[in-house]
């Protein structure tokens, strides 16, 4: 053959592999491009050096100069004794360094929370032994000096010493599911002021303290569990199962909390006079450098109102050192940015209107700015007290992106992350360097090492190149970000994913995606937009033909308190109207075909699907709500009386709803629902689809047996997304 016509041969064969190779959605669900991560680093005190999990089997020390791994602290396949595991789940290194706790067999509890198998790890003898006999432990801690480990079990507080030859003592006695929970928070507290361990031993290791739930009085909620698959629930084989828990409903009943110490040598137990108001709560715990001081967190149960305690647990006396009032409410994000430093404590506040960091004596006094400026701090990493420096992550020039700073005791800011998209850190504990993670809407996350005082990128870790080269063998299509103006006024940012050979002159259909709840964010410059990273099942909803757009309506976050929190007492209103409003705007477009628009969202973006298709005008032609809540009774105290106070309080805010609004409803809606939701319960679709029922509107409905609020095992994923898929080609 001519070598022209070999070439030209080559070259279509080559057009024809590019035409065919397709995003399979089955490869999606079961992570065939999930980006790879770091797991387990954690800094080292010496400042130079950190720790990483290895292939689920080494616990191993890098530099933190180069990434180079300078030692091996533990190898599953390399431990002396009679004790051996398979591979680690997790661990916590002792404050000395010498020994390690490495869990194993974990069970998830709910969202946060779990419990599993800890041993104590001696890296200079190799040996490995239970930490307790007994059955799994949750949230182990080890004690200052490292020389004991508490933990939770039961519902109560037990302690190890390993100079007594690991014996262990039950610290509390009162602990029972469903009435008592110490030292580790209830199901509302996990899920809404995000934490998982409720105690702390005191600096100089002497005594524990913790928080107690008295849930007694908690009204108790009750699901069904079936036999099912994957996992397979045998005791269910002839009747089913029933889970119970004590879940506080909006205007309901929340636990009791109390603050209490424990001395260790004297075994004595005493009770904080911490003043929480009888319905309000104890979001954290945690000590100070000084032993006699450890500090309490309170908010009222509307929670505008936060309280700072510096309380001693030998006398018991608590003193207010700080209150900070911020209305209509104070979010979630200030409890994980709250820290305490050497010379008092950081906390995060929306006073002036954006977030920003704050300094406050231990002792009390007058807060000092640390941060300003009219673009919101995201996440606070550290304070050094010893230069007045100050490092976080701020929203970089708009909503869309963040940067990794440092500002100094002058308030200069300099910034440390050198590419534009969402980047994160963790420092060391010198800040000499610092993680830096980095990704945009069309790059997989990258990892480095950097300097910490010039941002230079030292070693870059791992940059996904493996991803980034199948998903170039992809026919992928354009993600670009977009702003419109609403016929009310409002400027909306969103992305939109185009097919692969898009063409202006073609009408496309349009799935929009959406979560929309009060200071979430989906249309951000980062790996982690759209749905499975990098918006790839928008990529292969693109190449079914769909045009997909996702916007950020009111209430959602990076634009400022006034922004996000407009939607105080009235949720779903306006931000089902700013979904209208850009089904709407894409109608408008040349490329758009108006009359096949769907949208669809998961928990509260489930709840503004249903909101959006019963808003009044019509622009939807199909949806899909999976896992949504559809009126806010339903819902838990913490998050739902944050934004909406009680219902009693507040008759005309929760009266507007998807259920209220079924009558309306225009679209053909799919919903989809796990029976064994903790989260968002199964009743909210039950009770929904009564009054659509009622209201004579069909729709259909998938439930997952045993699925929580993930949904999420075995094969669940694939089918899911497939019947979301197909929803949409039908319309």
């Amino acid at each position: 053959m001519h070598l022209k016509k070999l070439f030209s041969l080559f070259v279509s064969l080559m057009v024809v592999s590019s035409a065919v190779a397709q995003l399979n959605l089955k490869d999606l669900t079961g992570g065939k491009f999930r980006p790879l991560s770091l797991d387990g680093v954690n800094p080292m005190a010496d400042g130079e050096s950190y720790t990483r999990i290895e292939d689920d089997k080494r616990i191993v020390r890098c530099s933190f100069k180069d990434g180079k791994v300078e030692e091996t602290l533990f190898d599953v396949n390399d431990v002396r004794g009679r004790v051996h595991i398979s591979e680690i789940d997790d661990y916590i290194i002792s404050p000395k360094g010498d020994n390690i706790l490495i869990e194993t067999e974990h069970e998830q509890i709910y969202r946060r929370s779990g419990k599993g198998k800890w041993y104590i790890y001696s890296i200079k003898n190799k040996m490995l032994a239970p930490l307790s006999d007994g059955d799994k432990q949750e949230q182990p801690l080890w004690s200052p000096d490292g020389y004991m480990v508490a933990f939770v079990r039961d519902g109560n507080i037990f302690l190890v010493k390993l100079l007594f030859n690991n014996s262990e003592s039950q610290i509390t006695k009162d602990g029972e599911m469903n009435r008592v929970l110490n030292g580790k928070p209830d199901w509302v507290y996990e899920e809404e002021f995000v934490f998982t361990r409720a105690f702390c031993f005191t600096a100089d290791a002497a005594m524990l303290c913790w928080i107690r739930f008295d849930e007694s009085r908690v009204p108790l909620y009750s699901f069904p569990l079936y036999k099912g698959l994957s996992p397979e629930r045998q005791e269910n084989l002839t009747y089913p199962g029933r889970y119970e828990y004590k879940y506080p409903m909006a205007g309901e009943v929340n636990s009791a909390v109390s603050v209490h110490s424990f001395d260790i040598k004297s075994r004595v137990t005493r009770k904080l006079q911490l003043p929480v108001e009888a319905d309000g709560y104890v979001p954290r715990i945690m000590p100070t450098e000084q032993p006699e001081k450890i500090v309490c967190l309170t908010q009222n149960r509307h929670q505008d109102q936060l309280s700072v305690y510096v309380c001693n647990p030998r006398s018991t006396e608590c003193r207010l050192v700080l209150t900070d009032d911020v209305k209509p409410y104070i979010g979630e994000t200030v409890y994980g940015n709250f820290r305490v430093v050497s010379d008092g404590f950081v906390y995060m506040s929306e006073k002036s209107g954006t977030a920003q960091l704050y300094h406050c004596s231990i002792n009390g006094g007058a807060p000092r700015a640390l941060t300003s400026g009219s673009q919101p701090v995201v996440d606070f990493y550290g304070y050094d007290a010893r230069t007045g420096n100050t490092y976080y992550s701020v929203k970089d020039g708009g909503p869309l992106r963040e940067a990794v700073c440092v500002s100094d005791s002058k308030g200069r800011v300099k910034k440390l992350s050198l590419q534009e998209g969402v980047n994160s850190a963790v420092f060391s504990d010198n800040y000499k360097y610092f993680f830096n993670e980095w990704s945009n809407l069309d790059t997989p996350p990258v990892y480095s090492l950097c300097d910490g005082g010039s941002g230079k990128t030292l070693k870059v870790l791992e940059d996904n190149g493996a991803l980034r080269d199948k998903l170039a063998a992809q026919s992928l299509g354009k993600r670009e970000f977009f702003r419109f103006t609403t016929s009310e006024g409002v400027t909306l940012n969103g992305w939109m994913v185009k097919p692969a050979g898009f063409s202006a002159s073609k009408k496309y259909p349009v799935v929009m995606f959406q979560y929309s709840g009060p200071g979430a964010q989906q249309v951000v410059d980062s790996w982690s937009a759209g749905n499975m990273g990098g918006c790839l099942f928008e990529q292969y909803l693109a190449q079914e033909g769909f045009l997909c757009v996702c916007v950020d309506g009111r209430g959602t976050g990076g634009r400022g308190a006034q922004f996000e929190k407009q939607t105080y007492q009235h949720l779903g209103l306006l931000e089902a109207k700013d979904q209208v409003e850009a089904a709407l705007w894409l109608g408008q477009q040349s490329y758009v075909d108006k009359n096949r628009i769907g949208i669809w969202g998961w928990s509260y973006g489930g709840y503004i699907t249903l909101m959006s298709m019963s808003e009044g005008r019509p622009v939807f032609a199909a949806g899909v709500a999976v896992a949504p809540v559809t009126c806010y009774r339903y819902y838990d105290t913490v998050y739902t009386e944050r934004f909406m106070r009680t219902p009693k309080e507040n008759p005309e805010g929760y009266a507007d709803n998807p259920i209220t609004r079924a009558s309306r409803l225009s679209g053909r809606l799919l919903i989809c629902q796990g029976t064994a939701d903790d989260n968002v319960h199964y009743r909210n679709v039950a009770e929904y689809a009564e009054a659509l029922i009622q209201a004579d509107k069909d729709f259909y409905q998938i439930d997952f047996t045993n699925r929580n609020h993930s949904i999420s095992g075995g094969n669940t994923r694939n089918f899911l997304f497939r019947q979301i898929t197909e929803w949409f080609k039908a319309m």
